[in-house]
């Protein structure tokens, strides 16, 4: 019995220490392109299903501690993006092409091999602008809510220290108990059963060039790619194709009820598959089973989550996911300017990813990206090389004719 209690435990902590930190931000990110309360709360429900089923499904059958999460990165820039031409048909339809990239990208080695070479500052800077407003969101809510938001904070201050794992989920108890204390009733017409509404989703040029492609790339650089080396790290060696196909393909189909993104946990993998799961490695898949299990239930609660949601000035919630993707956000500026090489181009991605500018119709996070690697192609050695070479022999020959 002990050695089943113990990961068993570990995954119901894991399920909800992910639920609990970031369902606030997976909330924001549906509502900032197009949701309404009801597609939102359907979203969060659909997006926990399919994880959970995913986590379940990939542990039993390969007996190894593979966590299942949504993209926090990537609700983190559905936020950034804010509403697409479409509506969130739209939005649904490049949640469903990004499924169908995840797919390929299990399937062909190319693009996976294309995806895992940008450049790890890079990718980091364009995260980093991604969660920067995000983060900003606690320095707001205490000018504009003090009373609300300044024991949420201290709360999260205090356990970040004892109890860094359970900082967050009190922090959003903190926020519970002060909305409750500071309003009466519930918010007219939202139910807190368990609702799913099915939206139509539709491909626009600019959602798949705003939402779907960035989407797809943060989700693979943010999180597969970090979930894969978590599970290294503890001497697992996962089956890429398989996981990237189920994390697809369960994408895909939860896309038309709000589902953005499913994939590798990279924030709590390390909750299941470390020592504190269970002291034997071959034990380990039982706590990822169960955080699969667990992600199912508290999906459930997902229409009455959007109900304390919406009770809630929006800059509250925005303060609990801002203090949650913290520790996000410290990681990626340390991945992005850490190596002195390619520091000016992930400094550029930064600042251009984190203005929010839209150009074309096309989010900042694109031209982020695209502003990075042309600016880390112009100062790469071969490039200067080459401009030498030439200059070199532009001088020489200019020497020749001035000769003859």
């Amino acid at each position: 019995m002990g050695r089943t209690l113990q990961p068993v435990l570990a995954g119901l902590v894991t399920a909800l220490v992910g639920f609990a930190s970031t369902f606030a931000v997976v909330l924001a990110g549906l509502r900032a392109v197009g949701a309404d309360q009801r597609q939102a709360a359907s979203g969060l429900l659909a997006v926990s299903v399919a994880a959970g089923v995913v986590a379940i499904v990939l542990g039993l059958r390969h007996r190894l501690p593979i966590s299942i999460a949504w993209s926090t990165p990537g609700a983190a820039l559905l936020a950034a993006t804010g509403p697409v031409a479409g509506g969130f048909a739209a939005a649904t339809g490049a949640f469903l092409l990004t499924g169908l990239l995840i797919i390929v990208a299990g399937l062909f080695s190319p693009l996976e091999r294309a995806i895992t070479a940008i450049p790890r500052p890079i990718a980091s800077a364009m995260l980093a602008g991604v969660l920067l407003n995000l983060c900003l969101a606690p320095v707001r809510a205490l000018s504009e809510v003090p009373r609300l938001a300044l024991p949420v904070i201290v709360i999260w201050a205090l356990l970040s220290r004892f109890a860094a794992r359970w900082a967050v989920p009190a922090a959003l108890a903190a926020a519970a108990v002060a909305i409750a204390v500071t309003t009466s009733g519930a918010p007219g017409g939202v139910a807190v059963r368990p609702e799913i509404a099915f939206t139509v989703p539709t491909l626009t040029l600019p959602a798949v060039v705003s939402l779907a492609l960035p989407l797809f790339l943060v989700t693979m650089a943010s999180q597969n790619v970090p979930g894969m080396a978590v599970l290294q790290g503890y001497g697992y060696t996962p089956p890429l194709r398989p996981v990237l196909a189920g994390t697809g393909l369960a994408t895909a189909l939860a896309a038309p009820f709000g589902a953005h993104a499913v994939n590798l946990a990279a924030i709590t993998a390390a909750l299941a598959a470390g020592p504190d799961a269970h002291p034997d490695p071959r034990r380990r898949w039982i706590a990822s089973v169960t955080a699969g299990a667990g992600m199912i239930t508290l999906g459930l609660c997902a229409t009455a989550a959007t109900a304390l949601v919406l009770l809630s000035p929006p800059v509250l919630i925005e303060a609990v996911a801002g203090l949650a993707l913290l520790g996000a956000l410290a990681s990626a500026l340390a991945g992005a300017f850490t190596p002195e090489p390619g520091r000016a181009a992930a400094a550029v991605t930064f600042v251009v990813t984190a203005s929010g500018t839209s150009l074309l119709g096309v989010g900042a996070a694109f031209w982020g990206l695209v502003a990075g690697g042309l600016m880390l192609l112009l100062h790469s050695d071969g490039l200067q090389t080459r401009w030498r070479r030439r200059r070199a022999y532009a001088q020489s020959a200019a020497a020749d004719q001035s000769a003859a």
